[in-house]
């Protein structure tokens, strides 16, 4: 978790001109245009999977994370309001923030315990059913969270804010 949250913060505190800034909002709104809550599950998980690859996973969950953290500072580069948010709020205080945070650790730290057990050469057989217990925490955590996410953003936006989604 301290891995994620440190390259989110990284990347939420990266230097976004406007231009990128406007470049990229005009992406990523075409991106959830049309999304619902299955679209964000279907978003997070296709980014959670290959955390559970034997190494591959760890660089991948820490670029994911930051790629986030970015979005977030682009974010905030074109809505002012963001400035008195603290970036690491909506990962930690958020619910969904919470569960996103939670299964990309678990897919993090299972790709790290995979690679080293192939390092030290030990019999892989013993990390399939922890594996596949955490994949289903992973995609049960992110389909319940896609769905609160959704919800939340759908009453954000009945009460007349402007609540952009943060994941990438």
């Amino acid at each position: 978790m301290g891995i994620f949250a440190g390259a989110y913060h990284l990347g939420s505190i990266s230097t976004v001109n406007e231009e990128e800034a406007n470049t990229f909002m005009s992406e990523f709104e075409e991106l959830v245009l049309d999304i619902d809550a299955f679209g964000i599950f279907t978003h997070n998980t296709a980014i959670a999977l290959p955390m559970f690859i034997p190494g591959f996973g760890v660089g991948w969950g820490i670029f994911s994370a930051w790629s986030t953290g970015f979005a977030f500072a682009a974010i905030a580069t074109t809505t002012p309001i963001l400035d008195d948010i603290p970036p690491l709020t909506i990962l930690f205080l958020s619910p969904f923030g919470l569960m996103e945070l939670t299964a990309y650790s678990l897919g993090i730290s299972r790709s790290f315990i995979l690679i080293r057990a192939i390092f030290k050469k030990t019999n892989l057989k013993q990390f399939i059913k922890p594996t596949a217990i955490e994949i289903g925490i992973v995609v049960g955590l992110l389909l319940a969270g896609g769905y609160l996410e959704f919800y939340m953003i759908e009453l954000a936006q009945e009460q007349g804010m402007q609540m952009p989604g943060l994941d990438l």
